[in-house]
């Protein structure tokens, strides 16, 4: 087998298992252990999957800054917090995780809204400081620069005194079999206590974070209640969502 269908196979095994093993590699390909390791090194260098100890998971999710973020995919992010706003009722105790997908979420609130919105995100506490009919709970703790959100001890105590009817999680990476993850394991203590403290758990994920994986799993797909992403994830992509008992909500 040339190195280029070889890689192409890798890629493949991946796709439909969510990891490969470098032991199962060697004995499917029946080459040298320096050879499987040159595959993963290159294939990782051009950012086709994420090389760690013992084999490979699929590529990062979405790491750059809340800015950079913000800017990416305007036009799904919209639509996918148009149709999660439809998830809130009047009186509800609703917990916001950051990210530019819930921003996107806080703005699409109508005007005659009456809920109580808590936050660890800054952005989405002052985009609805004005809004007539929420009220506002900003989470304290140290705030991180790139992701605009709150973190630490602090941020993890005071969301461990909350019970939200509903949390809509901002989602960097989410993956059938690896789960709810993040590149920062601060974040993900302060995620799982968000998860914690929901009765439903809704993800707000486009589709190119579909299928992907970070360092830090936050919790297993089954915690999720619901799953809202845009219409250019194909069925194929979200079945095995649905496979899990997933709701999944196209916007």
């Amino acid at each position: 087998m040339l190195t280029d269908e070889r890689r192409a196979v890798i890629l493949e095994r991946l796709r439909v298992h969510g990891r490969v093993l470098a032991s199962d590699l060697l004995e499917e390909f029946d080459v040298s252990a320096d050879t499987i390791r040159r595959d993963l090194r290159e294939l990782d260098q051009a950012g086709q999957l994420r090389r760690v100890h013992g084999g490979a998971l699929p590529r990062q999710g979405d790491t750059t800054t809340f800015p950079t973020r913000a800017r990416r995919a305007p036009e799904a992010k919209a639509s996918i917090g148009t149709r999660a706003a439809q998830l809130v009722s009047d009186g509800q105790v609703v917990l916001l995780d950051g990210g530019s997908t819930t921003l996107e979420l806080a703005r699409a609130f109508p005007a005659d809204l009456r809920a109580s919105v808590i936050t660890n995100c800054p952005p989405i506490a002052l985009e609805l400081v004005d809004h007539p009919g929420i009220d506002v709970t900003l989470i304290g703790g140290t705030l991180r620069p790139r992701s605009r959100v709150t973190l630490g001890a602090a941020a993890v105590d005071a969301l461990r005194s909350i019970r939200a009817d509903i949390l809509f999680l901002g989602v960097c990476g989410l993956h059938p079999e690896i789960g709810v993850t993040v590149e920062d394991s601060e974040e993900r203590h302060v995620k799982a206590a968000m998860i914690d403290g929901a009765g439903e758990v809704v993800g707000l994920a486009d589709h190119d974070k579909l299928g992907t994986a970070l360092p830090f799993v936050v919790a297993p797909l089954t915690r999720l209640t619901q799953l809202v992403t845009d219409a250019a994830a194909d069925e194929s992509t979200l079945a095995p969502y649905r496979a899990l008992g997933i709701e999944v909500l196209e916007a």
